[in-house]
């Protein structure tokens, strides 16, 4: 099997579960903290590819900062829609695991194992 990366917020109880989840099924995966460490623009163009969704799919749209930067603008840009999350994070939704060539968001846990 390939390197196993989680893109974890340790406040969050979905993410904490998936991250014992994996360890449950004796991976010990990259841990990234998002919010202190934010991928790259590249880094979520891939991770959308790899999800097949587009990047409101990919984000916590009640999140305050997803009003307060007018984000349900429908005429936004996906690039602009990205780099959005690059500055804030927060608005990612989580937590999203990255296993051989393939991407899951754990929510419920449980889907994280299809790409295992």
């Amino acid at each position: 099997m390939s390197q196993v990366s989680i893109y974890h917020n340790p406040r969050c109880s979905k993410s904490r579960q998936t991250l014992q989840l994996l360890r449950e099924q004796g991976i010990e995966p990259i841990i990234i903290e998002y919010l202190t460490s934010p991928p790259t623009s590249a880094q979520l163009s891939e991770i959308l590819q790899l999800l097949d969704k587009n990047p409101r799919d990919l984000m916590r749209q009640k999140e305050a900062e997803y009003q307060d930067n007018g984000l349900d603008n429908p005429s936004l840009s996906q690039e602009q829609l990205i780099a959005a999350m690059v500055a804030h994070p927060i608005l990612i939704e989580r937590p999203i695991v990255l296993a051989n060539g393939k991407a899951a968001i754990g929510r419920p846990p449980e889907k994280v194992l299809e790409i295992l």
